[in-house]
Order: structure tokens, then C-alpha cells, then sequence
């Protein structure tokens, strides 16, 4: 049991150390932090029983299993919009009015510490399910798009942050939505071409990864640098 552990959280403890020691100003306190992931563990269970039901619905839709929509609604507004969902719920509940969320750059590290919680146990899930060759592909694939899908949340949440301290309650609102919205469909994408069986989707899907992985990284890098107190009233700069 301690392997299948240390197989399925070492690489989502990994990256939420890396990330953590992004935040160049005032990094957020370990306890807040433990407490974020944890949520986002137990959202696992929520997270299922939403797919269940969606699943559910799915099957009196006039569509072929087998065909191109039903695997994107499938993936994106079952799956993907289920699971960050329940992420985003473990991320705000603790987060939105403690005082410790201060600067921007803080969202990104509380959206990643929900999704590697959440990836954590999904991990050890999987390794138990399907046994230990699943966890090195898991590592660098399924475990760095949850903590991806973490960053772009965490971002836009950040901002929603900002502007209701500015009083700008239209852009809280867009920006509320857009921590939602990008990282399902990021996710249904993933998980659409992850799970195709057409050799040319799968290749689409490597190349989805490595793209968005150097993107990724690209723009956690301009976030971090561009992190700016929330009664700070400069203007920030698109990454």
C-alpha cells in the first residue's frame, strides 16, 4: 500500500511544490494549503456521482456512443465540467474570504492545490485499479493536465479576486466564469482524445499535451512575475 502511495502522490506533490515556490511575494501558509488539497481529495466522491448522473442523461440523448458529439459533450460537459466543478468548490470554499488571499498570484496556488489533491487520490485510484504500469504514463500526462487546468482556474479566479476589490462586478463575473469554463474544456479535451482509439486523435493528443505543457509553464512563469497585490490598481499585462 505505501508503493501504490508514494506512486500515485509523489508526482502531484512534486508539482505543487514546484508551483508553491512560484509565489515570489508571500508565499500562502502550509496549513491553508493542506486544507485546500484535502478538499480537493474529498471532491473525488462528489465529482463521481455528478458523472453518474450525467452519464445517465447521456444515454437517452439521440446520439451514436461511438461518434465524434457524444464524445465531446461526454468528455467536456460530463466529465471535464463535473470534475473542475468540484475542484473549484474545494479551492473557493476555504480561500474566497480569508484574508491570506491577498494577491493574484495566490488563486494559481490555491487552483493547483485543489486539483493535486483531487489528482492525488484519483491517482492511487488508478494504480490500484489497473495496477503500477499506469502511473508513469499518469505522471507525466494526466497529473501535469490537472495541475494545468489548476493554473488557468486559480488565474482567473485571482482576477475575479481583483476586480470585485476594484468594484468591477462585470469582469468578476466574466472572470468567475471563465475559471470554470476553460479548464473543463481543457479537460474534455484532453480526456476526448485521450480515450480515442483513432491513431490520429491520439497523435492530435500528444501533441495537445506537449503544446499546452510549454504553455502552460510559459504562463505560470508571467503570472508569477506579473503577481500584484489585490489594492494594487495596476494594470495587468495578458501573459
Amino acid at each position: 500500500m505505501i508503493a501504490v502511495l508514494a506512486a500515485g502522490l509523489i508526482p502531484a506533490i512534486l508539482l505543487m511544490r514546484w508551483v508553491y515556490q512560484q509565489d515570489k511575494i508571500e508565499r500562502e501558509p502550509v496549513k491553508l494549503l493542506l486544507k485546500i488539497v484535502a478538499f480537493g481529495a474529498i471532491s473525488c466522491f462528489p465529482a463521481m456521482i455528478l458523472e453518474m448522473i450525467g452519464t445517465y442523461i447521456m444515454e437517452y440523448l439521440p446520439l451514436d456512443p461511438a461518434g465524434i458529439p457524444y464524445g465531446l459533450i461526454m468528455n467536456i460537459l460530463v466529465i471535464g465540467f463535473s470534475e473542475e466543478f468540484v475542484k473549484r468548490f474545494a479551492m473557493k470554499k476555504p480561500t474566497y474570504n480569508n484574508p491570506e488571499f491577498n494577491y493574484t498570484f495566490d488563486g494559481v496556488v490555491y487552483g493547483v492545490a485543489a486539483a493535486m489533491g483531487f489528482a492525488g487520490l484519483e491517482n492511487v485510484l488508478y494504480i490500484m485499479d489497473f495496477g503500477f504500469n499506469v502511473a508513469p504514463i499518469r505522471a507525466v500526462t494526466a497529473i501535469p493536465m490537472h495541475a494545468i487546468c489548476g493554473v488557468f482556474m486559480g488565474f482567473y479566479y485571482g482576477q475575479m479576486k481583483y476586480a470585485e476589490y476594484c468594484g468591477d462586478q462585470q469582469s468578476a463575473k466574466k472572470f468567475s466564469a471563465q475559471s470554470l469554463w476553460i479548464p473543463a474544456v481543457l479537460h474534455g479535451i484532453y480526456d476526448f482524445a485521450a480515450s480515442s482509439e483513432n491513431t490520429t486523435l491520439s497523435i492530435c493528443w500528444l501533441i495537445f499535451v506537449i503544446v499546452l505543457d510549454i504553455y502552460a509553464y510559459r504562463a505560470l512563469k508571467s503570472m508569477s512575475a506579473q503577481d500584484r497585490s489585490m489594492h494594487q490598481n495596476n494594470i495587468f499585462r495578458p501573459f
